[in-house]
């Protein structure tokens, strides 16, 4: 009875193992924007309004370009006004926190009113180099910052700026991504990392990859994340991970990805190619 029990338990745990590592999506292309959009860093989908918002540095990610806006596309790539917001500086990642949204610009964030487009105001952040994207605890209202030629993470709450994290094991840090109540950070190196927000406690849940620009989860602990020079990895719970797609050789880069949970489509800001692309994921 004893090694029925046994071999019955060894079954079940090498099924369960199997069926973990079988876990896996397909990216199905579905549209790709025109190329009215200049330099889009960052794509962020507002499910309940269902429009995307994408943020376009229109040019270099320097401190003398003023020109760069967020434009509103629906979900289907139409573009619904190219400049929402414009005259930012090297806009990059955003995230939402009730009626407003946040963007990042070099040194500071930008806080603009989600009805108007109205930019409401800017929190400038002492010592910053580049800011890059960011992530939004909604329910303490934090929100997070990462500054990549620093290896920093930023947290602002009511408009002030604190210190979250700062040199290693973080290098060049980028994507940024709230879930489940943690922030999850992609390194320059290529790993993806796990901070509980209590105790800035680091642990590691992937690595093997370049450095992640943007993250999205897909649930049950399985993300997407991106390298800004092309490829796109599925990263799951158990830490292994298996690229999705690689468009570096026709030099497509791919940069701070939106996903929408309800359609399970994801939107991948292609950069110097000046597009959205739109895939299903199956």
């Amino acid at each position: 009875m004893k090694k029925q029990f046994f071999f019955m338990l060894i079954s079940s745990v090498l099924s369960a193992a199997s069926s973990v590592m079988a876990q896996t999506v397909d990216l199905k292309p579905v549209w790709e924007s025109d190329t009215t959009l200049r330099t889009p860093e960052c794509v962020l989908v507002d499910p309940d309004k269902n429009v995307l918002y994408v943020a376009c540095i229109n040019g270099n990610p320097t401190m003398e370009n003023k020109g760069s806006y967020v434009a509103k596309l629906s979900s289907d790539g139409k573009v619904i006004q190219l400049k929402f917001t414009e005259n930012l500086n090297s806009t990059k990642g955003m995230g939402i926190l009730r009626d407003k949204l946040y963007v990042t610009e070099m040194t500071q964030v930008v806080e603009i009113a989600l009805a108007t487009g109205k930019i409401l105001n800017r929190y400038p952040i002492e010592g910053a180099k580049f800011l890059n994207d960011i992530a939004i605890d909604t329910q303490k209202q934090v929100v997070y910052v990462s500054d990549s030629n620093d290896s920093k993470v930023w947290a602002l709450t009511n408009g002030k700026a604190s210190l979250v994290l700062a040199d290693a094991p973080l290098k060049g840090c980028n994507g940024l991504l709230f879930e489940n109540n943690r922030l999850l950070i992609g390194n320059g190196d290529g790993s993806l990392l796990s901070m509980d927000p209590a105790t800035k406690k680091l642990s590691t849940i992937a690595k093997g990859m370049g450095g992640i620009d943007g993250i999205v989860a897909l649930g049950n602990k399985n993300y997407m994340v991106t390298e800004w020079g092309g490829k796109i990895w599925y990263v799951r719970a158990d830490g292994t991970t298996e690229l999705k797609a690689d468009t570096s050789k026709e030099k497509i880069n791919s940069a701070d990805i939106g996903y929408n949970p309800k359609t399970k489509m994801l939107f991948v800001p292609t950069f110097f190619h000046n597009t959205v692309k739109a895939y299903s994921l199956k």
